[in-house]
């Protein structure tokens, strides 16, 4: 069968098309910017890869057209198809149908954290020897890939509440019917779609509804908007995280790259890992949960953990240059910027610590985060904020009030020439962004060379 995908770049829709092909289908695709990594992944699979969206792409007419959900009515490549009656699906809905019907599905849904517990999933799983297929909004460094079919009914998968379509407004996660269901945390987030935090709410209560009552739900105790969610009904089982729940860590360092699990009161081992980060404990305890409900022991699964190499642009070392250590950092939330950097602050000590934030999301643009990114620096030293010139609204007025020493660029020139200004031996410069941000990681190691 001929597969063409639509917006095929995209994390979601690259891995999207691991699969297809892997199922044994001639897969093509476009989008409108084609890039690595995503595109160096597609074109080592052999995958056709065609820059932008003129119909020609579609003649002859692919078997069917998967469209993702970055194309909206106007692209001339969804007009073409509405117009000839090609055959059409959404990803989401494609990746129910082809590859997840009749499997043990776990889903990894929340506002943050969804790449790393999913990573950690599929991790512990395979190294209990379960061989667990998955789709992950990320490439885990245990696997150099981001997507898989896997050998065995289990199957990991990361469970956006992003929209499915310009034609399903339905979060992606809806069609995944899960039997074992992380939700990791709940906050209102992609402005873009969602009014407020109960539209999400709503979404996460329509996940709920199709997880089946020999199933397992699993949540922290401290998400008030996850315990709404739970409250409008739930049919499953559920087991709890973190304080008061049934499982729980023992820090032996502050940081969270040492810390005892307990679960129901009794220590099941202890992790130690190269992870920091009180959020990486949580989904730490989260991973443990799941992965003991489809028969991997706890002592298994922490040593799994203790193995588990993290996943790309999730607090990655991308260069060290005269004692500067420099960071990637996918973090574009205030919640995930403070918790990432209160990890790296416990793990550096009184390390200087500058971050380097692009606010890049849909969320961000729309400026629906702006109240909370003052306070979410106070674990640096010095902050640089990037304010592009189409960025819509007032950055610097938002960021004046931090109580962290700030500066304001509007170029990546500005950006380099300010850190290496402030950067001594020693310093550690984190770089989030949920893009590229111009390829500064490589020409800020460049530039301090």
């Amino acid at each position: 069968m001929h597969i063409h995908i639509l917006g095929i770049c995209g994390t979601f829709m690259g891995s999207l098309a691991v699969l297809a092909k892997e199922l044994g289908h001639h897969v093509t695709g476009s989008d409108a910017n084609v890039y690595p990594p995503m595109s160096t992944q597609l074109q080592a699979q052999g995958i056709e890869l065609t820059q932008g969206y003129d119909p020609a792409q579609l003649d002859p007419a692919p078997d069917v057209v998967v469209i993702g959900n970055a194309l909206s009515r106007g692209n001339p490549a969804v007009e073409y198809v509405l117009n000839k009656g090609l055959p059409y699906v959404s990803g989401p809905q494609w990746l129910a149908d082809h590859v997840l019907q009749g499997r043990w599905v776990l889903a990894v849904a929340g506002t943050h954290g969804k790449t790393t517990t999913s990573s950690m999933l599929a991790w512990v799983l395979e190294h209990a020897g379960m061989a667990p297929g998955f789709l992950i909004g990320g490439v885990p460094q245990n696997f150099a890939v981001s997507a898989r079919l896997g050998d065995t009914p289990f199957f990991v998968v990361e469970a956006d509440e992003y929209d499915s379509a310009f034609f399903d407004k339905r979060s992606k996660f809806v069609h995944y019917r899960p039997r074992t269901a992380i939700l990791n945390n709940l906050e209102f987030d992609h402005a873009d779609i969602f009014p407020d935090l109960p539209a999400i709410e709503r979404q996460f209560h329509h996940l709920v509804r199709t997880i089946p009552s020999e199933g397992l739900v699993i949540h922290p105790t401290t998400e008030p908007a996850l315990q709404r969610v739970i409250e409008m009904g739930c049919w499953t089982p559920v087991q709890t995280t973190g304080e008061g729940g049934q499982w729980q860590a023992r820090l032996l360092s502050d940081d969270g790259s040492r810390f005892d699990v307990l679960f129901e009161g009794s220590v099941q081992g202890t992790v130690e890992w190269d992870m920091t980060g009180q959020h990486n404990v949580a989904n730490a305890l989260a991973t443990l949960a799941a992965a003991r409900h489809v028969g991997v022991v706890p002592s298994l699964a922490i040593a799994g953990l203790n193995a588990f190499k993290s996943v790309k642009r999730r607090m990655e070392k991308v260069a060290e240059v005269h004692g500067i250590t420099i960071y990637d950092d996918f973090a574009h939330h205030p919640t995930a910027i403070a918790t990432t950097l209160d990890g790296l602050r416990k793990h550096i000590g009184d390390a200087p610590l500058i971050a380097v934030i692009e606010p890049r999301s849909n969320s961000m643009k729309l400026g629906a985060h702006r109240d909370g990114l003052p306070h979410s620096v106070v674990q640096a030293d010095h902050v640089v904020w990037y304010a592009p010139a189409n960025l819509g609204w007032d950055l610097a007025g938002t960021v004046a009030s931090s109580p962290v020493p700030t500066k304001v660029c509007d170029s990546l020139e500005a950006i380099i020439t300010e850190v290496k200004a402030k950067v001594t031996p020693g310093t550690h410069v984190v770089i989030m962004s949920n893009g590229g941000f111009g390829g500064l990681h490589g020409k800020l190691a460049d530039a301090l060379r």
